[in-house]
């Protein structure tokens, strides 16, 4: 009886982050899977896990991307309990529950035929976010110039192609260039601040993001992951 009942606490768990995240009960299983095997059966998962990944060893972003997992802003809070834990909430966490990574992994998850347009764009403006959040480091709703800098150095420098300085020069004509067509009147003496989450929509307002955020280095290709709730 004790065993019946843990099944059905289970599963009562699993449809509650099924509601929450998207997912079906099978997705569900499968990712707790992965999460047990990056945490060795822990209940939690620190950065170290993710970073002894393989897949991630030479990803030049790889520290922005462990860094996501524990941005408290990627936790899928809603307003009201943002503003009541306004504090508590800036920053970033230690370690991450199974539920904290599950709402992390459901930015990465794609539309499906049954998604409604209004759907499809709440789901690309919560993907767009999380990638302004892994480039607004400082948590202060601007990418600055030198935020866009490292990240841009990094993707170019290490990846052999180009020098550092090479790689900066790059950033710093695309910050300006981000500039012109944000803020066109700006003045001679005037000093462009950074990129705020409305720029960043525009900048990249043209381009298909619904189905082109992929986590392959967990080993969960989620372009193959059909949403919604589990028919079981």
């Amino acid at each position: 009886m004790g065993a019946s009942q843990t099944k059905t606490h289970t599963r009562h768990k699993y449809q509650d982050l099924a509601d929450k995240t998207g997912f079906s009960l099978e997705q569900i299983q499968n990712l707790h899977k992965r999460f047990q095997q990056l945490s060795k059966n822990e209940e939690t998962i620190s950065r170290e896990n993710l970073d002894s990944i393989p897949a991630l060893a030479n990803n030049p972003i790889r520290k922005q991307i462990i860094e996501a997992f524990f941005d408290k802003r990627n936790q899928h809070k809603e307003e009201e309990e943002e503003e009541e834990e306004e504090e508590e909430e800036e920053g970033s966490l230690m370690e991450i529950s199974f539920e904290q990574f599950l709402m992390v992994m459901s930015h990465f998850r794609p539309p499906t035929l049954k998604t409604t347009d209004e759907e499809r764009e709440a789901m690309r403006k919560e993907k767009l976010r999380f990638l302004f959040n892994m480039h607004d480091t400082d948590n202060d709703g601007i990418i600055t110039l030198e935020e866009y800098r490292k990240v841009v150095t990094e993707l170019l420098s290490k990846s052999g192609a180009i020098g550092q300085e090479a790689a900066r020069a790059i950033a710093d004509a695309a910050m300006l260039e981000v500039a012109s067509t944000n803020v066109p009147h700006m003045g001679p003496d005037e000093i462009y601040e950074g990129i705020t989450f409305e720029h960043f929509e525009e900048i990249l307002k043209g381009l298909e993001m619904e189905t082109r955020m992929h986590i392959r280095f967990l080993d969960v290709d989620t372009i193959t992951m059909r949403c919604g709730k589990s028919s079981s």
